[in-house]
């Protein structure tokens, strides 16, 4: 049957090969059942909740892609996207966390109708490649501020608004030593390095009497409290429509870059370079994030951590279907995501930070229009705290720059409508 199904002899490969791609991307990217209710329970939202959304969206979201995509492409609520959502959209906006789903739930829709006229790759061949790798790269060093604020080894300070924490304290020494444990983990090519630092860091701080210890499994917690908790009528509040472009255009491009570059990595591309079935991936993903907003937690994306699934042979949807199963036998582990403590986590965003902010090699640096407004994306979103003002200064720098400069023809009219709204937004919501 598996074989019929998944077409596996077609793809070179078998169930054992695609149950280790499975296992292997889950322990690349199970950090986030840690992570995401960490981050989201700054928000306000319960964090045992987010920790069975979090399991269910992942487990969802990575079974459509696998059964009605047949791609070893796992999805799981996205880094990036979580950290926007809790720290600038509700304690920075002060919208309610209810409101944030709404538009979470909205941009999904947006998702979803794209997808289906085949707008979605229209749009994504419009934007300026620049702009793409600024937007990864920013959203990492969002990243990177956050983890190394929860992390204790930076703090607000009157003066200077940022100074060095105390490092006298436990916390940000295990910070540092979880971080540098990760690296030399990944490096090694030692699968679930992200994982293995976080509960090595939880171990010490439970040793140390820094954490309690709640237990390693019991049965789920509830996801009442956050399950069909989305305030779309909020969501549709005029503050909160930029919030709506903002998720729809980072999803846009994580969930389309991942894509193509997992499946480029597998060898899953045709002759012309393009990926079959992509209408079915996209429309997978898309589900992901609306029935994600209904569970109750921030934007479902893929991973690319599905990579190390296919580094090892995994090349059908049975690798992503494998995935979802052990992320429902997960649902098991709340207590243990309960004990993690925030420093533990906080080494797993500053490596992502790391992977995402690569991309700004990939700029031409030597065309100062491109260049100039990719590193105001970037260094905007941690500057500012949030990512839709780095995209805003950034689309915004981009047309205005390759006017003045006599290079209109290089913009697309996606590219000039997009500014067009956000100087709009600055000029009659700010």
């Amino acid at each position: 049957m598996l074989e019929r199904f998944f077409q596996l002899s077609a793809h070179g490969t078998n169930v054992r090969t695609e149950l280790l791609a499975g296992l292997t991307t889950f322990l690349t990217m199970a950090y986030i059942i840690f992570v995401n209710p960490d981050i989201l329970s700054a928000a306000g939202m319960p964090r045992e909740s987010v920790f069975v959304a979090t399991c269910i969206a992942a487990a969802l979201g990575s079974a459509i892609m696998g059964l009605y995509a047949n791609y070893p492409i796992a999805l799981a609520p996205g880094m990036g996207l979580n950290a926007y959502f809790a720290f600038a959209v509700v304690k920075g906006m002060g919208f309610t966390w209810q409101a944030a789903l709404g538009a979470v739930f909205i941009s999904g829709c947006l998702f979803v109708l794209v997808s289906l006229f085949r707008l979605r790759e229209a749009i994504v061949n419009s934007i300026p490649r620049s702009m793409k790798f600024a937007i990864s790269a920013g959203v990492g060093l969002f990243l990177a501020i956050i983890g190394l604020k929860n992390a204790g080894i930076i703090t607000g300070h009157p003066a200077t608004l940022l100074t060095l924490g105390d490092l006298h304290q436990p916390g940000p020494l295990l910070a540092v030593l979880g971080f540098i444990l990760i690296v030399a983990l990944e490096q090694r090519r030692i699968h679930g390095g992200i994982i293995i630092g976080i509960l090595a860091i939880t171990v010490i701080a439970i040793a140390l009497g820094l954490t309690p210890f709640n237990g390693i499994v019991a049965a789920p917690p509830s996801i009442a409290p956050t399950f069909m908790q989305m305030d779309i009528a909020g969501a549709l509040n005029a503050g909160l429509l930029t919030v709506i472009l903002t998720f729809f255009l980072v999803e846009l491009f994580d969930a389309s870059g991942t894509l193509i570059g997992v499946a480029h990595r597998a060898g899953l591309l045709d002759k012309d370079g393009k990926l079959p079935r992509l209408r079915n991936a996209l429309l997978a993903d898309s589900a992901a994030i609306v029935a994600g907003a209904g569970l109750g937690t921030s934007s479902t994306t893929a991973y690319i951590e599905s990579a190390a699934g296919t580094s090892v042979g995994g090349r059908t949807g049975l690798t992503a279907v494998t995935v979802a199963v052990l992320f429902l036998a997960a649902l098991v582990l709340a207590p243990l995501a309960g004990t993690v403590p925030a420093f533990a986590t906080a080494p797993a965003l500053c490596y992502v930070a790391v992977l995402m902010i690569r991309g700004l090699a990939e700029i031409d640096w030597d065309d100062l229009t491109e260049a100039t407004p990719a590193v105001v994306t970037a260094i905007t979103m941690p500057f500012t705290f949030s990512i839709a003002h780095g995209i805003a200064f950034g689309f915004v720098s981009y047309a205005a720059l390759k006017v003045l400069a006599g290079r209109s023809r290089d913009l697309s009219p996606m590219v000039v409508g997009i500014a067009i709204v956000f100087v709009l937004k600055f000029a009659f919501l700010s």
